[in-house]
């Protein structure tokens, strides 16, 4: 398969779809990033790829121009990854999420990882600062549509699972590790979860 047997298939893209790229956040992109609840960031170390969840109340993201936004990074498994990755190849992409919005917003970028105090005691949250945060210069922006998420039914909740189709976190690592679980069931890695979110 090659770029022009692609092309071929597919068609050209839309004069909407090929003029929705920005420079820079706008308006419409900003009150988008203020308003979304969870993102997942990509990143790579030239050899392999990791994608990163990240979630906190709305506004979690600090919009600090049109080019430049920070993501706090909260405890998490200490494996950091995307930490890492960053620090052999700094360029990033983002997917924004806004719980029952269909479409997305998608950024690329460029990253640093702050330990600069004033920039912490931004995203303070219960008195409580991040170990780092992640600061990204923005190269693109662009919103895509929502009929992967419409297909998925993803904010659709008659169409969610009756029940959890998977065992609890901590059963599927014994499983997977042979290290013993430090929760029985699913309320107890909740109990965890919670207790460990900042």
């Amino acid at each position: 398969m090659d770029a022009k047997t692609l092309r071929e298939l597919y068609g050209l893209p839309s004069e909407r779809a090929s003029q929705k790229i920005l420079p820079s956040l706008d308006k419409h992109s900003k009150r988008f990033i203020k308003n979304s609840s969870f993102l997942i960031l990509g990143t790579s170390n030239n050899e392999s790829l990791d994608l990163s969840p990240k979630g906190d109340p709305n506004g979690f993201v600090k919009i600090l121009d049109k080019n430049t936004i920070e993501i706090p990074d909260r405890p998490g498994n200490n494996r950091i990854d995307g930490l890492l990755n960053i620090l052999i190849n700094p360029r990033v992409a983002l997917l924004f999420f806004i719980p029952n919005v269909n479409e997305t917003l998608r950024v690329q970028g460029f990253a640093e990882i702050s330990r600069d105090k004033k920039t912490l005691d931004r995203h303070k949250i219960r008195n409580r600062v991040p170990k780092t945060v992640t600061k990204i210069k923005i190269e693109t922006v662009g919103l895509h549509c929502g009929k992967a998420l419409i297909r998925s039914s993803l904010w659709q909740p008659e169409n969610w699972p009756k029940e959890r189709p998977l065992e609890s976190l901590y059963n599927i690592l014994e499983d997977q590790t042979g290290l013993k679980s430090l929760a029985a069931d699913e309320e107890q890695v909740n109990k965890i979860y919670k207790n460990t979110l900042y």
